[in-house]
């Protein structure tokens, strides 16, 4: 996977994939190899948002007492 590819350019091309496949626009091979990609790239949405919701918990709890709520 590109160590540069965004979490929303992964999201709108998994996207893409979805549609392709269930409009069934693709050979048997394609849509393998596209449901292969897909795979990857939920998984590095998927790390993407562990990451983002583990640095949001740490910023909360070293702020806690900060935050006017």
């Amino acid at each position: 996977m590109n160590k540069e590819l965004t979490f929303e350019q992964a999201f709108k091309r998994l996207n893409e994939i979805t549609e392709i496949i269930q409009k069934n626009d693709c050979t048997l091979d394609e849509g393998f190899a596209l449901f292969e990609e897909g795979l990857k790239l939920s998984q590095f949405c998927s790390e993407k948002l562990s990451n983002f919701e583990e640095k949001f918990s740490a910023l909360m709890k070293e702020n806690e007492n900060e935050i006017p709520f």
